[in-house]
């Protein structure tokens, strides 16, 4: 389940994403404006991409990472264990949960074959910094397969703090299984095995595995 929502919500948000001037962007905008500068760039550099893993993490670095506040998603995430954690194993934690993301679905970008996004009206929170922008992937033969991001609005910049793929948050999976490894072995072992799953990852990866 957690494969599922974090890939698919990955998939949408590398073929909708763009790390330009938005600032004063509404959060549909930051998602949809850039949507057809990023599909020109996964058309033009496919088979760069498909062979070199080194420029695929940088692609991912430069047009998605920066969308996302992996801070307030990893607050998030840990709930109470966040506030017990020392400085050292929160920005620890930060860095992991920000390579799993990247390591475990750099594939992603590659695997759109001209799909489309559909958009709907976004969804205000009841603070207005928080917002929904909801969308849908159709493709022929298929059922339509919802996404939606939930963004918070900071320094006059919208960004992702949770993904939700077909009515499942990536955060709140995500969740269940911290804090169970946390409760079971400690917040150390949880940051051990994020850096070992890490690890893994990235050698599948450059060996094409």
């Amino acid at each position: 389940m957690i494969s599922k929502v974090l890939k698919t919500g990955f998939i949408y948000f590398l073929l909708s994403s763009a790390n330009i001037a938005l600032a004063a962007a509404s959060p549909e905008e930051v998602v949809k404006i850039t949507a057809s500068s990023v599909l020109d760039r996964i058309k033009q550099e496919r088979a760069v991409l498909e062979t070199d893993p080194d420029k695929l993490y940088a692609l991912i670095n430069e047009l998605v990472i920066p969308n996302f506040d992996f801070i307030l998603m990893s607050r998030w995430v840990l709930g109470e264990n966040w506030k017990s954690a020392s400085d050292v194993q929160r920005t620890e934690f930060v860095e992991q949960f920000k390579t799993l993301l990247i390591n475990t679905y750099a594939k992603a970008l590659l695997e759109y074959s001209n799909q489309e996004i559909k958009f709907f009206p976004v969804e205000l929170g009841d603070k207005p910094n928080l917002a929904v922008v909801k969308t849908e992937l159709t493709s022929s033969g298929s059922q339509p397969f919802p996404v939606a991001y939930r963004m918070f609005q900071k320094n006059e910049q919208w960004k992702v703090i949770d993904i939700t793929v077909d009515g499942v948050s990536l955060v709140k999976t995500y969740q269940g299984s911290f804090a169970t490894e946390i409760k079971r072995s400690g917040f150390d072992s949880l940051l051990q095995q994020l850096s070992d799953k890490n690890s893994k990852l990235e050698t599948n990866l450059k060996s094409g595995s």
